[in-house]
């Protein structure tokens, strides 16, 4: 299997080019290639498939094999992966992930994408839809209880859904304790991704996060997107503000004219290789 690592602020995944190199058992695959230790290492594994609805098509599953419908430092990667490969000479680009299609423009430097914008769509905010349990159109500030602690969680789905978080310190948190005990809370049907955020001002938010079905990551983008819109609706934030990650930051803008969340951010190479997949089960 022919492969590329690849990275959006320090979010990394395995990426396999399926309009050249049809893949079987991605969920096998997910869970071999992503283990630190004994695989590639990474946040999950990434398919690039050719699409009739869109340009290309991504499927992204989790580091445990699970699929998810969305990643947005995942997409990023995507498009500089098909224009710097040659698949594409198209700087405007339409992915579909999940049976959603999002709008990309691509800032071409020397040659090589660095730079990506995103049209995430709207923030999905009705909790039947996102989905979790509770009362009424939103959930904003509402009471969760997780582990005997009493928190205040707005959720957000951005294709995935959130859960966010607003505390006054992040970096101490226990997040390998206390983002599982969220991610399978009973409120949260489909498992939920939890960002734990610390507002800076009202422009810049600092976030930690732990993704269903990888653990705490550098970075997520739908997270920040989420976050953003959070942010907002608690009245914490402006529309446009810069989320910090562990990898880096992110540029989040959510448009009051459209009601879409842009979210601009780098894409990163790391190295290409090809590797044994009967080998590296052989040995685990």
């Amino acid at each position: 299997m022919k492969f590329t690592k690849m990275h959006g602020i320090g979010n990394d995944y395995v990426y396999v080019d399926c309009t050249k190199e049809p893949l079987k058992n991605p969920e096998e695959t997910a869970r071999l290639v992503s283990d630190r230790h004994k695989g590639i290492g990474g946040d999950g594994l990434i398919l690039i498939h050719p699409s009739e609805e869109a340009d290309f098509e991504m499927a992204m599953y989790n580091a445990d094999g699970s699929y998810g419908k969305m990643c947005g430092n995942g997409i990023r990667c995507v498009a500089k992966y098909v224009y710097d490969h040659g698949l594409t000479e198209k700087t405007d680009l339409r992915i579909i992930s999940g049976g959603a299609v999002k709008y990309l423009k691509l800032t071409v430097e020397n040659g090589k994408v660095s730079q990506v914008r995103v049209n995430m769509g709207e923030p999905i905010l009705w909790p039947s839809l996102i989905p979790v349990k509770g009362e009424g159109e939103r959930l904003v500030a509402e009471p969760i209880a997780v582990d005997g602690q009493n928190y205040e969680m707005t959720c957000v789905s951005m294709g995935n859904p959130h859960a966010v978080v607003f505390l006054e310190d992040i970096k101490s948190l226990k997040l390998e304790e206390l983002g599982v005990k969220f991610e399978t809370h009973e409120r949260f049907p489909d498992r939920v991704n939890t960002e734990f955020v610390r507002i800076i001002d009202k422009e810049t938010l600092e976030m930690r996060v732990w993704e269903r079905g990888s653990g705490e990551t550098m970075a997520c983008g739908t997270g920040a997107c989420a976050v953003a819109v959070a942010a907002a609706l608690n009245g914490f934030a402006q529309r446009s503000v810069t989320v910090r990650l562990l990898g880096g930051d992110l540029r989040i803008d959510w448009s009051e004219e459209d009601n879409c969340v842009y979210m601009t951010g780098p894409a990163a190479e790391v190295f290409q290789g090809e590797l044994d997949m009967e080998m590296l089960r052989n040995q685990r």
